[in-house]
C-alpha cells in the first residue's frame, strides 16, 4: 500500500531523525519538561506514550510549545486512543501490537501509523502498509532484524524496546529505518550530554 504525500513526509521525517526517543514519565507535567529538552537538544521526531497519565494534554501541550517537532503518541492499544491522539494534534500514532481500530482510524485522517510486531508475518503486514514497528527488539537483537530484511528487503522497521544508547549503532547498521530508544537518552542526570554521545554514535554508526 503506497504512503499519501502527508504520510510520507512524516515517514521521512522519521528516517532523518534515525532516533526516536520513547518517551514515558509519571505525569504529563514530568513529560512535557523532558519533551521540549529534547527537541532543545535537536531530537524533534518524539513518540510519547499513552501509558503517560493525562497524555491528551501533554500531546497538545508539546505540539503548541514546539510547533516544528513530529510529535508521535505511542503505546495506542484502542481505536479511541487513535481518535484522542489525533484530536489532540498528534502527528503520527504508533502501537505495540497490530490494532486494527487504530489502522483504520490513522488511515481515514491521512496519518501515519506505525503498527507494531514481532513475527516476520506481524512486521511484513504492517510494512506492506508502511511502517512498521518491531516490539521487543530486543528479544531478536539487530541480527533478527538482519534476517527480517533478508526476506523483506527495503522495509521500513523502526526496532524498539529494551534499546540503549550504545546500541544504537548496531541498529542502523543493520537496516533500521530509525530506532526508538526509551529512558537510556532521557533519564540521565545530563540529557544534553547523552544527547551529544547520542550524536556521536550515529555519526560514527552509519552515515
Amino acid at each position: 500500500m503506497a504512503l499519501s504525500a502527508a504520510q510520507v513526509r512524516i515517514a521521512d521525517r522519521i528516517r532523518g531523525a534515525r532516533i526516536v526517543p520513547v518517551l514515558r514519565a509519571p505525569d504529563a507535567d514530568a513529560g512535557r519538561v523532558i519533551a521540549l529538552r529534547l527537541v532543545a537538544a535537536g531530537l524533534d521526531v518524539l513518540e510519547l506514550t499513552a501509558t503517560i497519565p493525562g497524555w491528551p494534554g501533554l500531546v497538545a501541550a508539546v505540539k503548541a510549545q514546539a510547533p516544528a517537532a513530529v510529535v508521535g503518541l505511542g503505546t495506542v492499544r484502542t481505536g479511541a486512543d487513535a481518535e484522542r491522539a489525533l484530536a489532540n494534534g498528534a502527528d503520527f500514532v504508533v502501537s505495540p501490537h497490530p490494532v486494527p481500530e487504530a489502522r483504520a482510524i490513522a488511515a481515514e485522517a491521512d496519518v501515519l501509523f506505525v503498527e507494531g510486531g514481532i513475527t516476520p508475518a506481524e512486521i511484513g503486514a504492517a510494512a506492506d502498509r508502511g511502517v512498521a514497528k518491531m516490539f521487543p527488539a530486543h528479544l531478536g537483537g539487530p541480527q533478527y532484524l538482519r534476517s527480517v530484511l533478508s526476506i523483506l528487503p527495503g522495509a521500513r522497521i523502526v526496532p524498539t524496546g529494551g534499546i540503549t544508547v550504545r546500541d544504537v549503532p548496531a541498529w542502523l547498521d543493520a537496516g533500521a529505518f530509525a530506532v526508538g530508544v526509551g529512558s537510556d537518552v532521557y533519564a540521565a542526570d545530563d540529557l544534553e550530554a547523552k544527547v551529544a554521545e547520542l550524536r556521536d554514535l550515529i555519526g560514527a554508526g552509519r552515515s
